[in-house]
């Protein structure tokens, strides 16, 4: 378990809440190992992000019969029964699977194609020039100022201004007597979940179960990445 930046407890194996109506066509589960480059048949250089993307097995499936809603449950990550709560292993001693350390359930359109004990791979539901939105917890950066928190300008810098990282006013004294709610004061910086939408999948390693994306992507290196169709319209 992993503490927030609001003293709240978390658990790997909370499901994802999906807001709205929104039903995904695509979803994976993969670690975040790093940034490196590659070059495209004219010979420009395209920054990408390598994700080791899978293989997920199905855990549970539910329709809207018994749940009330369509969804499959995935296990990625294997790990030792030891290492697990009994309510949480018997989740897999249930259904005969072997135990994963991550769990997570997404709602698809089209649950028809899966089955309790299946395995998805990334080949298997994303190709290149996919539109997608890639999650993750952000990098911790601990206990900031404004200037790097918030990038808030900094006071003279000359001697004698005694005012140079600082938060700025509070606000009047008399009226209204208070600091106004969400006011820019230091804090904790980071660790939260950060969503970028609308990157594209530029290649897919079948045989090594990686996704390479143009571009940055939340989190830390071996940090766990949600990764979707994009809710963008692509324009």
């Amino acid at each position: 378990m992993s503490q927030g930046n609001k003293g709240h407890v978390h658990t790997k194996y909370e499901p994802i809440t999906i807001g709205g109506n929104f039903l995904m066509k695509k979803a994976m589960l993969g670690k975040k190992i790093g940034m490196t480059q590659i070059f495209d048949e004219k010979g420009l250089v395209i920054p990408v992000s390598v994700i080791q993307a899978g293989p997920l097995t199905v855990v549970q499936k539910k329709t809207s019969e018994n749940d009330g809603y369509n969804a499959i449950k995935v296990g990625y990550e294997s790990i030792k029964e030891k290492k697990l709560s009994k309510p949480k292993l018997g989740q897999f001693t249930k259904t005969k699977l072997a135990p994963m350390k991550y769990l997570k359930e997404f709602r698809l359109e089209d649950i028809s194609g899966y089955e309790v004990g299946q395995e998805i791979k990334a080949e298997d539901m994303f190709q290149s020039g996919d539109k997608i939105d890639v999650s993750g917890m952000s990098k911790g950066k601990g206990f900031q100022g404004v200037t790097k928190r918030f990038g808030q300008k900094t006071g003279p810098n000359t001697h004698g201004s005694m005012y140079h990282r600082r938060p700025g006013s509070m606000g009047s004294g008399t009226s209204p007597g208070r600091v106004f709610k969400g006011k820019k004061l230091p804090g904790h910086m980071g660790m939260d979940n950060t969503t970028i939408q609308n990157l594209e999948v530029v290649r897919v390693d079948a045989d090594r179960n990686l996704i390479l994306i143009r571009g940055a992507v939340p989190g830390p290196k071996g940090g766990l990445l949600v990764i979707k169709n994009t809710v963008k319209s692509g324009k």
